[in-house]
């Protein structure tokens, strides 16, 4: 560890019952952050309050209610009294040929992987102004290139990766930073439970696991953790892949 970076401050993390909203949430809080975590699961904030070294604090929401989003933030705030980071963890994947994709799992892709960053964005960014803070959105490496039998995913993280570069610009005249990660395979449940149809063909499928296999959560967590911190002042509309060369080239 590097120290308490995060003293006095107060981060908001979505995700947070599993996976890097899990860890994210257990790194910031053993540097000093007081983490509201926010995730649909109950019993799983609970457990990750109880991995935690430090101070946590949950609330269950569903992140694609722009109303529930809104109140998350709010009951954050009221709670704490300030908010200085906001971590857009929360999303799903799924792998799917595009013509079977349903109208319901098309909007509920949409509605947690891109209404609820917006959602939340929109609705911390006044506080953090007043703090001089910072958001920290997940993208992927499927935001960054296409993905046979993912299209609907990649759609989603596109969306993240011009929702942190247009946010970025829209505030680059206030102290307020806005950057994205972007990692490819990590080791966690969303990983874990990934469908694949049967009759894929998995020749176009292979490039996307790459050749270094799948990042840690703990990986992710220590990038963010420093691009959330005072350390990376500089970093302002950047996509920072951690995706072990999957994007190389």
């Amino acid at each position: 560890m590097t120290g308490a970076r995060f003293d006095g401050k107060v981060a908001l993390i979505t995700g947070a019952g599993s996976g890097m909203g899990r860890a994210i949430t257990l790194r910031l809080t053993s540097e000093g952050a007081t983490v509201f975590a926010v995730d649909i699961d109950e019993g799983r904030l609970k457990e990750t309050e109880d991995l935690a070294t430090g101070v946590v604090t949950y609330h269950v929401a569903d992140v694609t209610s722009p109303e529930a989003c809104k109140l998350a933030v709010e009951t954050c705030v009221a709670e704490h009294g300030r908010l200085d980071v906001l971590g857009n963890i929360a999303g799903i994947a799924r792998a799917e040929h595009v013509t079977d994709v349903t109208v319901e799992q098309y909007r509920q892709m949409m509605g947690v992987n891109v209404d609820g960053y917006f959602f939340m964005a929109q609705a911390a960014i006044p506080h953090l102004l007043e703090s001089s803070g910072n958001i920290v959105n997940i993208a992927s490496n499927a935001g960054l290139m296409g993905q046979a039998y993912t299209v609907v995913y990649c759609m989603t993280k596109g969306a993240v990766v011009q929702l942190t570069k247009a946010l970025a610009m829209e505030y680059i005249k206030t102290p307020l930073r806005v950057n994205a990660l972007a990692p490819a395979g990590t080791n966690t449940t969303l990983v874990h439970t990934f469908q694949v149809p049967a009759d894929v063909d998995f020749e176009l499928m292979a490039r996307y696991s790459g050749h270094r296999g799948m990042a840690e959560p703990d990986d992710i967590a220590s990038l963010f953790a420093y691009v959330a911190s005072d350390e990376a002042h500089a970093i302002h509309g950047a996509i920072l892949s951690a995706d072990n060369g999957v994007t190389a080239g």
